[in-house]
């Protein structure tokens, strides 16, 4: 399957002893799907690194299933040691996963060599595509561009990339260059820079679970040309997304609003956690929220 597109990370549900929810995970994967996701992630923003092994190696499985063929399945592999990230690689290949993505470690101020060896490690171990994801806006260093464009040479038709080191378009046009634009580059984050990522040679973009449908809109806007339409969308997406910081932002505000629209039972998050959402960012995050659902004429919810 082609990995391009509007290809969001999932969000996952839990019960309230924190166990996982496969009932609303099922639902969750057919609502993005339906909204215009042409592929489903399970990365850092899935608690990927709050799961255990058995959890992990169930989690890809089930969203394999729940996909049933209707797009591609990357899932994050990313560990402290190369000996852990082959461990989940191999997990998902066989679990029926289309693609993996991996973060650096995190604990380890390693050199770009190592780190390259680490990647190299989880390629391989599996015959499977790798997204590299430099995920240094909120964890770990940066990884040199000059690496990750040496590590694509050795390997075209495996490895892409999902840059999020600042400044993040400036550094996504020096991968694009520096890979002679040949690889495949993901915007990540959360959609707040599509605008610019797109004019910048993106094949896609991996955004939260929550707006789907109002990122499926301004990428579609943007693939037609018409940035007028997409700067309008952009507009109200980027304060929202804004409202997001760090990891825990993230899933605080996305667990809100797909909690919000019916998608979700509740909010839980698996602690400890670095953020809680107070009063007003909530208040803020459901007008810019509303706002939103108006422009892409849908429903209003009470």
């Amino acid at each position: 399957m082609t990995i391009s597109g509007v290809l969001p990370v999932l969000q996952l549900p839990y019960l309230d002893d924190e166990s996982i929810d496969w009932a609303t995970l099922r639902k969750e994967v057919d609502v993005v799907f339906d909204q215009g996701a042409n592929g489903v992630v399970a990365a850092m923003v899935t608690e990927v690194l709050r799961l255990t092994d058995a959890e992990r190696d169930e989690l890809i499985a089930k969203i394999v299933e729940f996909s049933a063929g209707r797009g591609p399945v990357i899932m994050s592999v990313g560990a402290e040691s190369a000996a852990q990230a082959k461990r989940h690689a191999r997990a998902a290949e066989r679990a029926g996963a289309h693609g993996l993505m991996a973060i650096p470690p995190t604990n380890t101020p390693a050199s770009a060599d190592e780190v390259i060896g680490y990647y190299e490690a989880i390629l391989g171990a599996t015959s499977l595509p790798l997204i590299v994801q430099d995920a240094s806006g909120y964890v770990g260093a940066p990884l040199p561009i000059a690496a990750q464009a040496a590590m694509f040479n050795r390997h075209p038709d495996r490895v892409m990339f999902k840059p999020e080191a600042q400044p993040l378009g400036q550094n996504l046009s020096l991968l694009h260059e520096a890979t002679g634009g040949k690889a495949s580059i993901f915007e990540g984050s959360g959609g707040i820079a599509l605008l610019d990522s797109h004019q910048r040679g993106v094949a896609g973009t991996m955004p939260g679970a929550e707006i789907v449908w109002a990122i499926r809109a301004e990428w579609d806007a943007l693939q037609a040309g018409d940035l007028a339409r997409a700067t309008a969308l952009q507009g109200i997406i980027a304060p929202l997304i804004s409202l997001q910081q760090g990891l825990d932002g993230f899933l605080a505000v996305e667990k809100l609003l797909l909690n919000h629209e019916g998608v979700f039972p509740n909010r839980h998050v698996r602690g400890p956690v670095g953020f809680k959402l107070d009063p007003a960012t909530e208040k803020e995050a459901l007008r810019l929220y509303t706002w939103l659902r108006k422009m892409c004429g849908r429903p209003s919810i009470s």
